[in-house]
């Protein structure tokens, strides 16, 4: 159940509570903002939000602000030496698999936003362009992946995006608002839940 009005895993820290109140599960569509909640949701799997969140700064930083077209511009052996330069200068997972894949996927969401005319397009198909409100009466009832996830997982790793799987894709997929998964009795439910199509 949600603690005092609000969903039970933002009341461990500050930080959680202001990310949950102010952030999670409102809908964007601004493509660098997609973009950072991939490759935030890619480098928090096997790890917990909270450590990612402390993070969220420095990963701000190492990596242009998520500027997709300046991430996917760099070449094969530059990005080697901005990963090294990475991790030794920025507080972030320090799995250089992962620091790789926020370049490659740079170049995978630059192609989708050639093809498509921007990264919100593709990615928000996966729900029909609005957000699937749901109904949950308690924090355990929410799933950790969806059909509707795993077709994104499939679609993003066709694309040529790595560190994406069925799991990460539906915690993306909340973190951006294409779910409402905040529990019925949190004080936020309501606010995403009057959103139509026409304001995003």
């Amino acid at each position: 159940m949600a603690t005092n009005n609000v969903c039970d895993w933002a009341t461990h820290s500050e930080l959680e509570r202001q990310y949950h109140d102010k952030e999670w599960g409102q809908p964007h569509k601004d493509d660098n903002y997609l973009f950072e909640f991939l490759t935030l949701e890619g480098a928090q799997a096997g790890l917990n939000w909270y450590t990612i969140l402390k993070k969220r700064p420095d990963y701000r930083n190492a990596f242009e602000a998520y500027n997709i077209d300046k991430l996917a511009a760099y070449s094969d052996h530059d990005i080697e030496l901005r990963i090294t330069d990475i991790i030794d200068n920025y507080d972030v997972v320090r799995h250089r698999g992962k620091l790789r894949s926020v370049f490659t996927n740079a170049r995978a969401a630059k192609a989708l936003q050639i093809q498509y005319g921007n990264l919100a397009i593709p990615l928000w198909q996966f729900v029909n362009n609005k957000p699937v409100i749901n109904h949950w009466s308690s924090s355990d009832d929410v799933p950790v992946a969806t059909a509707a996830s795993l077709a994104m997982s499939q679609f993003l790793k066709h694309n040529g995006f790595k560190f994406i799987g069925n799991i990460t894709c539906y915690a993306f997929m909340q973190a951006v608002g294409m779910v409402n998964d905040h529990t019925i009795n949190c004080q936020c439910y309501h606010g995403i839940t009057d959103i139509t199509d026409e304001t995003l």
